[in-house]
């Protein structure tokens, strides 16, 4: 219990620090922050990173579910801009649609990756699903549907987004985490197939971190009563590693806005002559370190619930890098069986 009111403790202080930040961020600062953010998450980095990170996360979500990925609705929630949601169907469509066809597809894991504390070396074990089958069934022609929600929605964005896939849809009203309507089909926009699956598996992209501890539980309750399944992701830890990668952000959007952002004469400004940009996202990053839960930690809220919330559901954690030296994915995805 003491763990536990220390965590809370430095989860009020870093809370503190966020309401803060965005009290005196204005818009137009935050579109080009989230406009950074989302770079880091859809741009492959070479040589640091093999991949991007949202494809990690699309690579990781198909080997935990296996061939059940095809049973899901997946809805992303606190989507901002659309952020990684986007990057994450267009790779996961495209490689079942791939699989359907090649009888050996390449999923699984990174060489690095640690599963409940246990490596898994894919060079060894080969492409396998978590239940061993090697590759899923047909994906249906209509594809996976993805569908982008926020408390606060980012409609340009996301109409731009949903334009470019058919498989990726939106909801243009509020969705509150914690109290997700029943009928939350019904409000997706463009409609979805009545013949696909309403199964929901829900996504927090780099998202869970932001509620404070109250909240937080209110949204693990909501979710194991109303979804199937649920994955949370997280580009940043409570670790030194994590803190360093972090800390490299800002030289890094000093030295490459010019070429990512060129023509965008006001992100230009604010990077390089009035260095706010690159400033407001490592504070924002470290901030971030210090408010992301560890495992055992999102374990212990879920044990908090009653019996009857999280009885029939299976959890599995892992981390696997995204950037060379110290850039971890950290996840923790539940189902229910």
């Amino acid at each position: 219990m003491a763990k536990q009111d220390n965590w809370e403790e430095k989860s009020m202080m870093s809370r503190m620090l966020l309401t803060t930040h965005d009290k005196l961020l204005p818009p137009y600062i935050r579109t080009k922050v989230q406009a950074c953010l989302t770079l880091f998450w859809t741009k492959r980095f070479w040589p640091f990173q093999s991949t991007s990170p949202a494809s990690l996360v699309a690579k990781t979500l198909q080997d935990v579910l296996g061939p059940s990925i095809n049973n899901y609705t997946f809805v992303d929630f606190c989507s901002g801009a659309a952020g990684p949601t986007a990057i994450i169907e267009k790779v996961v469509n495209s490689s079942l649609r791939s699989s359907s066809q090649d009888p050996k597809p390449e999923h699984g894991f990174p060489a690095s990756a640690v599963i409940n504390g246990e490596l898994r070396d894919r060079r060894k074990t080969g492409p396998t699903y978590a239940n061993g089958v090697a590759a899923p069934p047909p994906l249906p022609a209509a594809g996976i549907p993805f569908i982008l929600t926020d408390l606060h929605p980012h409609l340009p964005a996301w109409r731009l987004a949903s334009s470019q896939s058919p498989d990726l849809h939106y909801i243009p009203s509020p969705i509150d985490a914690t109290s997700a309507p029943p009928s939350l089909f019904s409000l997706v926009h463009p409609p979805l197939n009545q013949q696909q699956n309403p199964s929901t598996f829900r996504l927090y992209s780099l998202a869970f971190h932001h509620f404070p501890q109250p909240l937080a539980r209110s949204v693990l309750q909501n979710t194991l009563c109303m979804s199937s399944g649920f994955a949370i992701f997280e580009l940043q830890a409570r670790t030194f590693d994590s803190v360093l990668t972090v800390l490299l952000l800002g030289p890094m959007l000093w030295l490459g806005s010019w070429w990512w952002f060129w023509g965008d004469w006001g992100h230009l400004f604010w990077t390089y002559v009035v260095p706010v940009v690159p400033g407001i996202v490592v504070f924002d990053g470290l901030v971030s370190c210090l408010r992301t839960r560890k495992a055992v930690e999102l374990m212990r809220m879920i044990e908090d619930l009653a019996e009857g919330e999280r009885k029939g559901w299976r959890f599995q954690w892992g981390d696997c890098r995204h950037t060379w030296p110290c850039g971890e994915v950290n996840w923790f995805v539940g189902v229910r069986e």
